[in-house]
């Protein structure tokens, strides 16, 4: 069976979380504090970061690209399209979530609230919220843009892309940072990809000292 070392509420390990459940792979759950830089998880990533997935003998590192190995492995049902521009698109979309949503929003928001009291490393500092919890509305009405011209973030069916940007939004909506007001095209985009059986599993996660809100699980929210 694969085994997958995660933190809960990354967005990066719930990428490829949402990866291996579309595609129906078993996988074993293993909490990694990678903080703490324990020898048996540099040896299995010198980086010490999450996700490592350890699968067909093989020990990888870095969520974008153990997702498109797993896309490569395990082709269906498919998380990218065929042709090379539609997959150009599903990539940048993956890196705009990973990169400038994460640098902008989720570093500000989910690492200052949750991440620092985890790690012990202070109290959140209250210039970053400020700046994530405005920069995130730049971000939903992007997303909202997009969808008003597509079905799926990428295109006319769902992808990684969605899958990316489920993983930030599914983290960050577990302590309340999403205003779901906002665009009803991104919330109904957000219940329909919450209730996929994919999702049940990340749905299920309990982060001690940090309850989610009553309406985190709820499919209908």
């Amino acid at each position: 069976m694969a085994k997958l070392y995660h933190v809960p509420l990354s967005p990066f390990c719930r990428k490829v979380r949402l990866s291996l459940a579309e595609k129906k792979i078993e996988c074993e759950l293993v909490e990694e504090r990678y903080w703490e830089k324990d020898a048996d998880f540099l040896r299995r990533n010198p980086a010490a970061k999450v996700p490592v997935l350890k699968m067909d003998g093989k020990t990888m590192a870095e969520s974008s690209a153990i997702c498109e190995w797993i896309e490569e492995k395990y082709p269906e049902p498919a998380l990218m399209p065929r042709s090379a521009d539609a997959r150009l698109e599903v990539r940048r979309l993956v890196c705009w979530f990973d990169d400038k949503f994460h640098h902008e929003v989720t570093s500000k928001l989910l690492y200052e609230r949750v991440n620092k009291k985890i790690m012990k490393q202070g109290f959140p500092d209250s210039g970053n919220v400020k700046s994530g919890a405005k920069a995130i509305k730049y971000h939903l009405d992007y997303m909202a843009w997009l969808l008003d011209h597509r079905r799926w973030l990428a295109g006319d069916v769902m992808t990684l892309a969605d899958f990316a940007a489920a993983a930030h939004l599914s983290s960050l909506d577990y302590i309340s940072d999403v205003d779901w007001n906002r665009s009803q095209t991104v919330k109904d985009w957000y219940a329909k990809i919450k209730s996929r059986p994919a999702f049940r599993n990340i749905l299920a996660d309990q982060i001690p000292g940090f309850p989610p809100p009553a309406h985190y699980a709820d499919l209908d929210f």
